[in-house]
């Protein structure tokens, strides 16, 4: 403080530090006051809590312009079918990096989200790129990734606010083939991204997944949810008190058997049982009828966030002595929406029917938030 004081006795100089000093101020309360956004009343008291958005996004081959050797990226070269040059790939990267600013600001307005998984991205020179625009840089916005052996040449990934989440350890976990003949094939496809780290003074893992595509038939994404679960039970024996979210593009509905017995993800929290999972999307989906992703005019709910039974509160109970989920959505701006023509009402995409749309992604994301009072 003394500095401070010295630098303002000097008159010529004073207008120019105050405004330094205000700004310099400012960024360091903000991060605190933008947190302590929910407040549950109890007993006529009013408690305030920590708040954390958790959200997960589809970016849609989000490629860079140059090919990556052993990858089948053919389609986003400048001479591919998509003709993929960098005027693409810089609008690309801005309509992402607002998406994913603007993720988790309907609870938290200046923060947004603390952590978020994305699924189809091609490395991490796309991923620093991403990073590196203005939205997400003035959040310094870091990223976890692991090179993953899909032949397409998309990962997952995690992107995370420093200042909210500490990573202190990542792996990838590969998914594994059954059949002889997939083995013979050499079909490697994406794995299992896990990251451990603390959040909110918490352990908390997370995974992020992408499931075969429907291509494939329900028999592979019931594989990779059973192998998910698999994960989730090596975390929880190794660690019982820590925190496990699972996020992803499920290509299967809540409803769909790799999610309700291969994940054992329950619909409702009453039903969620030793070894099971909560996943908040079922009745999204079911009774609200929300989808993340259209297809012939119908919505589905692909992109889901589930989590371990130490995340809930049972029984009407709201201890948030700990972190636990209060809130969560399909994250949705008109901005993301086909305004007009033949989709209109459904996610605006980056190309549809080789025309390139200046679009988002075919999907829409989600954002879960987690609260603790403050003590």
């Amino acid at each position: 403080m003394s500095e401070i004081i010295a630098i303002f006795a000097d008159e010529k100089k004073r207008k120019q530090h105050y405004t330094l000093f205000i700004l310099y101020m400012k960024r360091k309360l903000l991060l605190l006051a933008a947190l302590l956004v929910v407040a549950f009343t109890a007993n006529a008291q009013e408690k305030k809590f920590l708040a954390y958005g958790v959200g997960f996004y589809n970016l849609e081959n989000l490629f860079d312009t140059t090919h990556d050797e052993g990858k089948n990226d053919n389609e986003f070269l400048p001479n591919g079918s998509n003709r993929w040059n960098n005027k693409k790939y810089k609008n690309k990267l801005g309509n992402m990096s607002r998406v994913l600013a603007d993720m988790g600001t309907d609870k938290l307005p200046q923060i947004g989200c603390a952590v978020i998984g994305v699924s189809e991205v091609e490395n991490a020179h796309c991923l620093t790129d991403l990073c590196n625009q203005k939205p997400l840089k003035s959040r310094n916005f870091q990223f976890v990734h692991i090179e993953g052996p899909d032949k397409r040449g998309v990962d997952c990934a995690l992107l995370y606010n420093p200042a909210l989440f500490t990573v202190t350890d990542s792996h990838l976990y590969p998914y594994v083939y059954e059949k002889q003949e997939d083995i013979d094939k050499d079909r490697q496809t994406r794995g299992f991204l896990t990251v451990k780290g603390i959040l909110g003074g918490e352990r908390v893992a997370f995974i992020v997944v992408h499931l075969p595509s429907r291509f494939s038939g329900s028999e592979y994404r019931e594989l990779g949810a059973r192998q998910a679960k698999a994960v989730i039970d090596m975390l929880l024996q190794e660690d019982p008190g820590c925190k496990v979210i699972i996020m992803g593009d499920m290509n299967d509905d809540p409803t769909n058997k790799s999610m309700t017995e291969g994940l054992r993800a329950k619909a409702n929290i009453e039903e969620v049982g030793d070894g099971d999972m909560y996943n908040p999307w079922y009745n999204i989906l079911v009774k609200e009828g929300k989808g993340t992703l259209m297809y012939q005019g119908s919505w589905n709910l692909f992109d889901q966030i589930i989590l371990s039974p130490n995340l809930l509160n049972r029984d009407g109970e709201k201890d948030f002595s700990s972190l636990k989920l209060f809130n969560y959505h399909v994250f949705r701006r008109d901005y993301l929406m086909q305004q007009e023509g033949k989709y209109k009402g459904s996610p605006k995409r980056t190309h549809a029917g080789g025309v390139w749309l200046r679009g988002y992604s075919d999907h829409l994301p989600v954002v879960v938030y987690l609260a603790k009072e403050q003590k």
